[in-house]
């Protein structure tokens, strides 16, 4: 059974947050994005460790809130694969943007400033249209 969820304001920021602001959201979505995951068994194999129980939870949020849409895999039809709608694509930008903002102040991460492991969104869009 579906429940609908209570906003907590009509802020546009607290609007991200309930849709992708836990802390394993946006790290799927960068999976999809930037390395190409599509398969639950590949979101598994990144490096933050998910849980498996968390991963499921993730992906139906993500689907529920129209991000992902799952489809049968053209390779394999036993697997699904998990694509971002054109809600899902319009992240890429922030996405971008907090890699570049980390590259910017975190001298540890793997986006490093001025030559960022990340390429622009303009390259990234190419992919998914």
């Amino acid at each position: 059974m579906k429940h609908t969820q209570h906003k907590r304001s009509d802020c546009p920021i607290n609007f991200a947050l309930e849709t992708f602001g836990d802390p394993w959201s946006l790290l799927i979505i960068r999976d999809i994005v930037y390395f190409g995951k599509k398969t639950y068994g590949e979101f598994l194999e990144s490096e933050e460790g998910m849980a498996t129980n968390i991963l499921a939870s993730r992906l139906a949020h993500l689907e529920q809130q129209g991000i992902l849409v799952k489809k049968p895999s053209l390779s394999d039809k036993r697997k699904e694969e998990y694509v971002l709608t054109g809600k899902g694509l319009d992240l890429i930008p922030v996405l971008v943007e907090m890699a570049n903002w980390s590259a910017e102040h975190d001298p540890h991460t793997a986006a490093q400033s001025g030559g960022s492991v990340f390429v622009g969104e303009k390259s990234l869009l190419g992919q998914f249209v």
